[in-house]
């Protein structure tokens, strides 16, 4: 039986397995209705700069010592997706669909490492 708590925490591990299909889905089919998002602008680089900072924040942030594992999964993706959204900002435009599913890979390997965490007994 899960706990309340234990199952919302799936449930935001699901929601990160579905976010990442969904950008690698993005990435092999390409942007829907020739809508793209402008990789060059200040929100951007504003957004992957705080991504990698609440990553590391997640990663050095003192916490439960049996939750350690879920906070580095966590902090870790974070600080990696911020990071392939600057690189995505500076590349090449063919590089960006590949990266894009890159990052979706990403998202989806959380949500499973998350997921698989959440089951494992304390």
């Amino acid at each position: 039986m899960l706990t309340p708590e234990r199952l919302l925490r799936l449930v935001i591990e699901l929601i990160f397995i579905l976010l990442g299909g969904l950008l690698i889905w993005f990435g092999f089919a390409g942007p829907l209705y020739g809508r793209t998002v402008d990789r060059h602008s200040i929100s951007w680089v504003i957004l992957s700069v705080a991504l990698i900072l609440w990553g590391l924040r997640a990663l050095y942030k003192p916490g439960l010592w049996w939750l350690r594992w879920e906070n580095w999964t966590r902090g870790l993706s974070l600080a990696l997706l911020g990071i392939l959204m600057l690189v995505i900002s500076r590349v090449p435009f063919s590089w960006v669909r590949p990266l894009l599913a890159i990052a979706g890979g990403l998202l989806v390997l959380r949500g499973v490492i998350g997921s698989a965490l959440i089951f494992r007994p304390k």
